[in-house]
């Protein structure tokens, strides 16, 4: 099991979450956060951390944006297991789930 980055972190990618993982498997695409479910240890630090509430576990992640289980996925099958977000950086991609979105959060 792992956690899922969905809909409100689309646009805004606030980073918070990015700074209270222990093990820094949240990695940035284009418009995105994603977290590595292989590095994530299930901890759960990230999900207070989220302004936006955009973190959930996988099994309580709502109906609505079940297609990002698959996007954050997705997001690593190029990539593979770099072991660590930080020494990678921002990625200039997002899976096509997430790409395609019309622009969010826009208020």
């Amino acid at each position: 099991m792992t956690y899922i980055i969905a809909q409100p972190c689309v646009d805004v990618m606030d980073r918070s979450c990015v700074e209270e993982c222990p093990v820094d498997c949240i990695y940035e695409g284009k418009r995105s956060l994603y977290i590595h479910p292989d590095e994530c240890v299930d901890c759960g630090a990230c999900e207070p951390a989220c302004p936006t509430e955009a973190i959930f576990y996988e099994d309580d992640l709502p109906d609505e944006w079940e297609g990002y289980y698959d996007a954050n996925v997705a997001f690593f099958d190029d990539l593979g297991s770099p072991g660590g977000a930080a020494a990678l950086g921002p990625q200039d991609f997002d899976p096509k789930f997430v790409a395609d979105l019309p622009p969010q959060n826009q208020d």
